[in-house]
């Protein structure tokens, strides 16, 4: 199972990287979470530079795909030829966005009459589109869901591992990275978030 996160040049730490990290407290032999950007290395938003470890190619063959959010989200939506390498498709994968990543399955056409979650500087953005964005951190209809504000990326990479390993190993993820002493209360707050939309 290849789980890609959409990373792309300004990208936010803390959209990718939480997402990446806690995606990869699954320890199976067939698991596998890469950072996927159009070139070989991307710089975040405040300096730090990271190489991609799979292509968009890797994007469209993925078994979930979570689209990161930046600085330069509407750079990349503007970008015709970028946009049409990104061959997404919720028949077969589970599509993720966070923050300003909504803007890109928005573009894609994958919302449909959707409400998102995102963070306050997209908000008006997406209002413009059409699209009805939500007062709260994670929403997600059948293999689409986006979070709103950075740390709800937490919520993200365990609604992935929730769909391809189950619950338990969610709340295994969350128990691995959650502080000490409130482990208890972010995997409850992480399973009233995410295990609504599980179906």
């Amino acid at each position: 199972m290849h789980t890609v996160i959409l990373t792309f040049d300004g990208f936010n730490e803390l959209d990718s990287l939480i997402a990446f990290g806690i995606l990869n407290r699954v320890k199976r032999p067939d698991w596998r979470v890469s950072i996927a950007s159009p070139t070989a290395r991307v710089v975040s938003m405040n300096g730090v530079s990271v190489e991609a470890q799979a292509s968009l190619v890797d994007v469209g063959e993925a078994d979930a795909v979570l689209v990161g959010s930046g600085l330069k989200t509407r750079e990349v939506v503007a970008d015709t030829n970028l946009m049409s390498q990104f061959k997404l498709d919720p028949e077969r994968q589970l599509v993720g966005a966070q923050c300003s990543g909504s803007l890109v399955l928005s573009a894609l056409g994958l919302l449909e009459a959707m409400p998102v979650c995102t963070d306050l500087t997209t908000k008006p953005w997406l209002q413009d589109a059409g699209v009805e964005v939500l007062d709260q951190p994670f929403f997600a209809k059948g293999n689409i869901a986006t979070s709103g504000g950075c740390l709800a990326s937490q919520y993200l990479a365990s609604w992935v591992i929730a769909h391809l390993v189950g619950i338990d190993a969610a709340c295994g993820a969350m128990h691995y990275v959650a502080p000490v002493g409130e482990k208890a209360e972010y995997i409850d707050r992480m399973s009233a978030n995410v295990m609504p939309y599980l179906g």
